[in-house]
């Protein structure tokens, strides 16, 4: 069992790690595109970095995450 529980602490972890290297390379490519004059795509880049962020935060508070997905 703690084998089981370990391993699922590895994971989110993991999976935190990877959420916030996804939010700051979609940073770095809205600035890329910014810097191209895309500012459509790089509104798109900031929005995915926004995407991963929260999801990064809503792994970081489990309490609160069942409230938050509710649409009441």
């Amino acid at each position: 069992m703690s084998n089981m529980m370990r391993d699922s602490q590895i994971m989110a972890q993991i999976k935190d790690e990877n959420l916030g290297y996804m939010s700051d390379m979609a940073l770095e490519l809205a600035q890329m595109a910014e810097d191209s004059g895309l500012t459509t795509l790089a509104y798109l880049f900031r929005m995915a970095a926004l995407e991963a962020s929260t999801a990064h935060s809503a792994l970081a508070e489990p309490d609160d995450l069942p409230r938050r997905m509710t649409s009441h």
